[in-house]
């Protein structure tokens, strides 16, 4: 009893350091980035980030799409299956801690497999005193990297959902581009069967025809174009959900509306929220808890050891020898000489720890210039759609006036069709930059490390229903 409270003491009286904190690690991994106190980008909002980007979007679809990469997306899984391993590599460290015991036990009769004749069994245990915290190193090193990998895969999930997001817009818009795409064929070959008319009455030539025709079948192309594109859009959706990709999927016929303006937060606040960081940070404390185990490794390790044991021999008699037999005692093991192979490990620790610290400047570095580029993105492509969206309406007036002029004899319908590819081709230019601004919103919330929740809600699903 005497002895357990002495190691206890012992134990107590050296607590492990700190790993360092974030605001500790940052002056060394980005010494040359000033974070300022709002975004850069004029017009960003400084609220608190929205904690379910997903729902903002109202479509049930893109909500299930979601749910079921989470649930299957092949990457996610094999993330999965890491944090799985990393968790078991915590226990093991973790079981270091306490006495190791071991049953050894031999028979077999008179040879007892060896030729010894002997037989019996042996309950051993030892106990690695960690008086100066290498086993407890070796359990915080393992539990920092369990926390990155969990980080990790909390940012792959987000990724994923973004992919399937940005994916499902993509294909959304792909569909309504074919079908402008196809009444652009047909304005076309409207505009050609003129052309041919007008040549065999003699008002126009084979120049204009076969222009006309040119057009027709450059528009055709673009059908052909946008086709494969939706394919493509619809199969890389499918293999995000885990899916054959057979570009069977169905997704909404509209685009969605673009949510209100973004919550960015505030630059400080964005290292200790993303998850990509926040892995970077763990992978920090993992090789700080490894250079002190390198250290630590240096010095005398101390053991308890303990062992009861049954022994008998059918050839020979043993002499002296009770059974049971009780044994206890201590060892210790001094390193001596080793040709400097323990200094160099708490060099290499020492460097994986200054890489770990580059890594995470690296990746914060990375964020911030991620936000910046994806609010740049998203308030240009709001301006964009404001300027394309008079511009569909002017020529959609245009075409009704040029319809007008038409009905009145003083245009002809060549000018009607003309018009109206000129209308159409404005709706495509809107229905591109519509798409790309909920593309770039969904950048700027994984970029933010906005959270979502994947499942639907009831009244989304009894909607799309």
């Amino acid at each position: 009893m005497t002895l357990a409270v002495a190691v206890l003491a012992a134990l107590a009286g050296c607590a492990l350091k700190p790993s360092p904190k974030p605001e500790e690690i940052r002056p060394q991994a980005m010494p040359n980035v000033a974070v300022p106190g709002q975004w850069a980008i004029e017009g960003s909002a400084t609220s608190p980030v929205a904690g379910n980007w997903l729902a903002a979007f109202d479509d049930a679809r893109l909500h299930a799409l979601v749910t079921e990469a989470i649930a299957y997306n092949p990457d996610l899984r094999v993330a999965a299956a890491r944090v799985e391993v990393a968790s078991e590599y915590v226990n093991i460290a973790d079981s270091t801690l306490y006495p190791q015991v071991n049953l050894l036990a031999r028979g077999g009769g008179q040879m007892g497999g060896d030729s010894s004749g002997m037989q019996g069994a042996g309950l051993y245990a030892d106990w690695e005193l960690d008086l100066w915290g290498r086993v407890r190193s070796e359990r915080a090193a393992a539990t920092a990297s369990y926390e990155s990998v969990v980080a990790d895969t909390e940012y792959a999930r987000q990724s994923v959902a973004a992919l399937v997001a940005k994916s499902y817009f993509l294909a959304v818009e792909a569909g309504l581009q074919l079908g402008l795409a196809h009444q652009m064929v047909a304005a076309a070959d409207q505009l050609a069967a003129l052309a041919e008319q007008r040549q065999r009455i003699g008002k126009g030539d084979g120049y204009d025809a076969a222009l006309a025709r040119a057009n027709a079948d450059t528009f055709r192309d673009t059908v052909e174009q946008l086709k494969l594109a939706r394919g493509q859009a619809l199969r890389a959706l499918e293999a995000l959900v885990g899916r054959y990709p057979a570009a069977d999927v169905e997704v909404a016929t509209q685009l969605a509306q673009a949510p209100g303006p973004v919550p960015a937060g505030l630059p400080s606040e964005l290292l200790e929220r993303r998850p990509d960081v926040v892995a970077a940070e763990r992978r920090i404390a993992a090789a700080f808890y490894g250079v002190q185990e390198a250290k630590a490794a240096r010095l005398p390790r101390i053991s308890l050891t303990g062992n009861v044991s049954d022994i008998s021999s059918d050839l020979f008699v043993l002499q002296d020898r009770d059974n049971p037999v009780w044994s206890a005692g201590a060892s210790l093991l001094l390193p001596v000489f080793n040709a400097g192979a323990l200094q160099s490990e708490v060099r290499i620790r020492t460097a994986e720890q200054k890489q770990a610290v580059a890594e995470y400047g690296r990746i914060g570095a990375r964020a911030f210039g991620e936000v910046e580029d994806a609010l740049s993105a998203e308030f240009a492509a709001a301006r964009r759609e404001k300027l394309l969206g008079r511009a569909a309406a002017e020529n959609e007036n245009a075409l009704k006036l040029s319809q007008v002029r038409y009905d009145v004899g003083s245009g002809d319908l060549r000018g009607v069709r003309q018009q109206q590819l000129a209308a159409y081709g404005s709706q495509a230019a809107l229905v591109r930059v519509q798409a790309e601004r909920l593309v770039q919103r969904v950048n700027l919330h994984l970029a933010l490390g906005g959270g979502f929740d994947a499942a639907p809600t009831a009244a989304a699903v009894d909607n799309a229903e």
